[in-house]
């Protein structure tokens, strides 16, 4: 069972590698990356010429405890992502999926940042 679990995370990391050599954020086009575990969520706009993270969303901040690991959840922070960006006059992102396949959640928070009005 550890050797299958070991697997997928290199089997997902190689794949993260694989993205990563092609996109890359600037100040004007940030990247978007997300991250997901069994218990939280976490979204984070990255300008990859400086090495600076613009904005960033985790379901561990205090007034975002109450957003679950659900579909419906990963939308919600989405939207609360996007607003922040919205905020920050960033209306065009790069999107990284991390690694992950492009369904559930991911796609969920994806989804929420275009309700908000980001762009990919």
């Amino acid at each position: 069972m550890v050797r299958k679990l070991v697997d997928k995370d290199r089997r997902r990391l190689k794949r993260k590698v694989h993205v990563r050599k092609r996109i890359s954020g600037t100040a004007e086009r940030p990247r978007m990356t997300v991250f997901k575990s069994n218990r939280s969520l976490s979204i984070h706009i990255i300008d990859d010429t400086k090495g600076n993270t613009i904005a960033s969303a985790s379901t561990l901040e205090q007034e975002l405890r109450s957003i679950k690991a659900t579909v419906a959840g990963a939308g919600q922070l989405g939207e609360v992502m996007g607003k922040r960006l919205i905020e920050k006059n960033i209306k065009t992102v790069i999107f990284d999926r991390n690694g992950y396949l492009y369904h559930g959640l991911v796609k969920a928070m994806a989804d929420g940042a275009r309700k908000a009005g980001v762009q990919f």
